[in-house]
């Protein structure tokens, strides 16, 4: 989370950017701490002693879940509450649902972040109410309390932003960047969602300047607000066992635990930056 008093970044990991057998470890809280990040964002709902075990080394918590009916956001923001988790961010239906089925969702979502005190963020994922530019813009005019998780790289590469001017694109997203209050960050290029980028440099990598100009775009956004406002940035580099790390000849195109602090390198530049134009 960031520190709202003072505005600057502090970067947390989603523990899907972990192996298995690390990911259940409380001993990957300790590596993830020295590394210099301020918080954990867990896949599904831990025994609480697992919460309270990050907790105790001074970590955020958050978490992560499913909405397919609008009766299972009250139900699930509770169950973050529960969990000791500060937000959720969630993937809210399917992507075939009609404008009012999508209004309803949306509602739904709102209530249950205001009732329960806990900040619902509706991540640009595929296969969701959310999976394309045009209706999220539509909804977030529709429902501007609507808080938003920018997971880029699914629209990136998904719907092949540069194809047709990545500039006119990413303007026309910003009623959505302007509502974004947690990223999670990994980087893709138009053919594939998760890559290596090296150590980042855009001149090898032309997408990264286009995923560091939308976060610097976001963070802008962020800083604009009141100082009473938070916001939340974790890496989130998965595994090739659901299709996102890459492999070649048996084995991963790159180590994910460096290629985070990459992308938590380039984010505190684009904060940065974000800071120098505010």
């Amino acid at each position: 989370m960031t520190n709202p008093a003072t505005h600057s970044l502090g970067c947390s990991m989603n523990l899907g950017s972990l192996e298995a057998s690390v990911r259940t470890s409380d001993a990957s809280f300790n590596k993830i701490r020295e590394a210099g990040y301020v918080g954990v964002q867990f896949g599904d709902f831990p025994p609480l002693d697992r919460v309270k075990a990050a907790q105790s080394l001074g970590l955020g918590v958050c978490g992560s879940g499913r909405i397919n009916a609008p009766a299972e956001a009250s139900t699930l923001a509770q169950k973050g509450v529960d969990s000791g988790f500060e937000c959720l961010t969630v993937h809210v239906g399917w992507g075939m649902e009609d404008d009012a089925e999508v209004d309803r969702l949306a509602a739904a979502v709102i209530e249950a972040s205001q009732k329960h005190r806990i900040p619902l963020y509706v991540e640009t994922h595929r296969a969701t109410i959310l999976q394309d530019i045009w209706r999220a813009v539509q909804l977030v005019r529709r429902f501007p309390e609507l808080e938003i998780n920018c997971d880029f790289s699914h629209w990136y590469t998904g719907l092949e932003m540069v194809y047709g001017g990545i500039e006119k694109k990413i303007e026309f997203i910003r009623p959505v960047i302007e509502r974004m209050g947690f990223i999670h960050a990994r980087i893709g290029n138009p053919g594939c969602i998760q890559v290596d980028i090296g150590d980042g440099d855009s001149a090898r990598h032309p997408y990264v300047g286009h995923f560091c100009t939308v976060w610097t775009e976001v963070f802008s956004a962020y800083l604009s607000k009141p100082a009473t406002h938070r916001f939340c940035f974790a890496t989130e580099l998965l595994g090739p066992e659901i299709y996102y790390a890459r492999t070649f000849n048996g084995k991963e195109e790159s180590d994910r635990w460096e290629q985070a602090l990459v992308l938590v390198k380039l984010a505190k530049e684009c904060f940065r930056k974000a800071q120098n134009q505010t």
